[in-house]
């Protein structure tokens, strides 16, 4: 299980909606009387750890499990499903039924639909003859706070519901959890959307405020100023270029799952070799510390990991300078008190007074130094996964492929691109990888002519990618250049160490998505309405109705000027198909700029890379 993200100083009061879905799921489990045990969907843990102990848990009287083929083996009397609405995970819920029903085993059982319930699913039920042994109910968990400013609404397959399937389902899920933050927060005044799932969540969002709407009586002034909805088919160029932040690449080596990266234990210096460990990267709180706390003087809620935060949005060459900096001034400080100890215990009985006011001094130093060694089972953890990562980084193969992304995103040289997607080809590479290269060159040239080159069994994820417009033919016309040197995204001589542009996250490529999200908030999108024309779906702009002192569309980037009262705007920004580490990092890079008066909150259906969205064009389930 997940440790809880820390909201404390979220822009907004994440804490609140967390502490809702608590209660919530607290309240439905302890209705149900007796011994009780609570089969997950497996995916679904994950989101539920982030918010809620598993201890809380297990303090209700609970066994946990996780949801499979195999029959449940408890002695409980109650067995509560907690899933999402997947038709296979029917199957498993009957079978477990008829097979305590073959042993005579009597229990009740109860299945609680995640968000919503689902009539296929229940037709499923009844067709399996369960559906009458069943109290069907919903805990509705449409969104999980990840971070102080991130928000994920947990629909992995999205993406390819919408584009290749038809589903837009994942729509009104969106829609919904954006309500539910006005329910909290106020309705949102003004709103711009690029995209046909934006545009048609934005759409959704209206209908639910006039069915269900927000007393604004009972919530006041609205505390999000502005609505910026992007749906990931309008840049697909940039999840498929490899993240160069620190969390970038954590995420796409090591895959970060619910606030951990789980890596071999030799990895972080463990004599076990081929044991597997979970590393936690949100936060992290050592007993061992915390008990010493009280006798240093130190706040336990200091004792948290400061240094991922402060090294996660920094392009990776650069956080290796900074753990190489912050471990030579430990060594030194270390060294210097020593030394200073050392000096007093040899001076002489009458120099005692002098003695007395140095080590008065050192002991000042010393709990300064004291509070450094807190941040060391961080500072050790983070060597280890930044000296894990530079195995990859400094590899050949990586470099090539970084310089193949940089001539496509360029829009250079494609001969010597489709030469080198051809060999990766040829040598069997993993599929992921040549598929993120033959997306990004597909869509940055005028199509490609290798989309069913790499074997009969693939036909259908490139059918799929074709489908959803990420693979073209050859006679599309690419307006990639166009689009490139209008918005300025690519930035020569980019200083990685002081960047002055969110081009740093990509070492050179500035994230479309964020030039778009850069453009709305500073100075709206109709100076830009020619290059949105060239880019995928439909756009909008649009004030909410009952907001008549709200400025006009036209100055919807006032955002970026605060509010009257002092407070800064806040700006939510909801990407439908998913974000990548290094575009939050980018907009986090935008809100911190000197002079600038508002603050970010990202929502996104899931965390991507490149690869995980491939893969979820894959038709792979659970």
């Amino acid at each position: 299980m997940a440790q809880i993200p820390n909201l404390e100083n979220a822009p907004l009061n994440l804490k609140s909606i967390r502490e809702k879905s608590q209660r919530e799921l607290v309240n439905l489990l302890k209705d149900i009387r007796g011994t009780k045990c609570l089969v997950i969907d497996p995916k679904l843990s994950g989101s539920v750890s982030l918010i809620i102990q598993t201890s809380t848990l297990k303090e209700l009287g609970l066994e946990l499990r996780h949801l499979s083929e195999e029959p449940v083996q408890t002695e409980c009397t109650k067995v509560v499903y907690l899933v999402r609405s997947q038709l296979s995970f029917m199957k498993h819920i009957a079978s477990h039924i008829q097979n305590d029903i073959s042993k005579a085993i009597q229990r009740d059982y109860y299945v609680y639909f995640v968000p919503r319930r689902s009539v296929a699913c229940e037709k499923i039920l009844e067709q399996e003859k369960v559906h009458n042994l069943v109290t069907v109910k919903e805990f509705p968990l449409y969104m999980v706070p990840l971070d102080e400013d991130v928000i994920s609404f947990e629909l992995e397959l999205s993406e390819k519901d919408c584009l290749v399937d038809g589903d837009v389902s994942s729509l009104w899920h969106v829609a919904k959890a954006i309500h539910e933050l006005e329910f909290s927060f106020g309705v949102i005044p003004k709103v711009r959307a690029k995209g046909k799932g934006s545009v048609r969540v934005a759409d959704i969002l209206n209908r639910m405020q006039v069915e269900e709407p927000v007393n604004t009586n009972d919530v006041g002034r609205p505390e999000v100023d502005t609505l910026i909805l992007l749906d990931r088919e309008v840049d697909m160029v940039t999840p498929m270029c490899t993240q160069l932040t620190y969390e970038g690449l954590l995420n796409e080596f090591l895959h970060i799952s619910n606030g951990a990266v789980e890596v071999d234990s030799s990895v972080m210096g463990s004599q076990q070799e081929g044991k597997k460990m979970k590393v936690p990267l949100n936060s992290s709180i050592f007993d061992a510390w915390n008990r010493n706390c009280d006798f240093l003087g130190l706040d336990k809620h200091t004792v948290v990991d400061k240094l991922f935060k402060e090294t996660r949005d920094l392009n990776f060459e650069v956080v290796v300078q900074v753990l190489r900096q912050k471990a030579t001034t430990m060594k030194e400080d270390y060294t210097e008190i020593n030394s200073v100890r050392l000096f007093c215990r040899s001076l002489p009985l009458g120099s005692l007074v002098f003695a007395v006011e140095v080590m008065t001094q050192t002991v000042s130093e010393l709990k300064d130094f004291v509070k450094k060694l807190n941040s060391l089972p961080e500072m050790t953890r983070h060597i280890h996964l930044a000296q894990h990562l530079t195995t990859f980084t400094s590899k050949q193969s990586f470099l090539s492929q970084l310089d193949m992304e940089q001539t496509l995103v360029e829009a250079e040289s494609y001969d010597i691109c489709f030469e080198y997607i051809e060999e990766l080809i040829h040598k069997q590479e993993p599929l992921t990888k040549v598929l993120r290269l033959l997306v990004l060159f597909s869509i940055t040239n005028s199509g490609t002519e290798l989309l069913h080159s790499y074997g009969f069994e693939h036909v259908n994820v490139l059918n799929n990618l074709e489908k959803a417009g990420l693979l073209k033919k050859q006679e599309f016309k690419s307006n990639w250049q166009t689009v490139k040197r209008t918005l300025k995204l690519i930035v020569e001589d980019t200083d990685t160490s002081r960047p002055v542009d969110i081009a740093y996250v990509y070492s050179g490529y500035a994230p479309l998505s964020i030039r778009l999200v850069q453009q709305a908030i500073h100075s709206g999108w109709r100076p830009i309405e020619d290059i949105l024309k060239l880019l995928p779906g439909p756009h909008l702009e649009t004030k909410r109705s009952g907001f008549p002192s709200s400025p006009s569309v036209d100055s919807l980037h006032g955002a970026s000027n605060g509010v009257a009262d002092g407070r800064r705007s806040v700006v939510l920004v909801v990407f439908i198909g998913g974000v990548t580490f290094a575009e939050i990092s980018a907009l986090r890079f935008l809100a911190s700029k000197e002079g600038v008066a508002y603050d970010l909150i990202i929502a996104t259906t899931k965390i991507i890379n490149g690869a995980t969205l491939i893969e979820t064009f894959m038709d792979k389930q659970g």
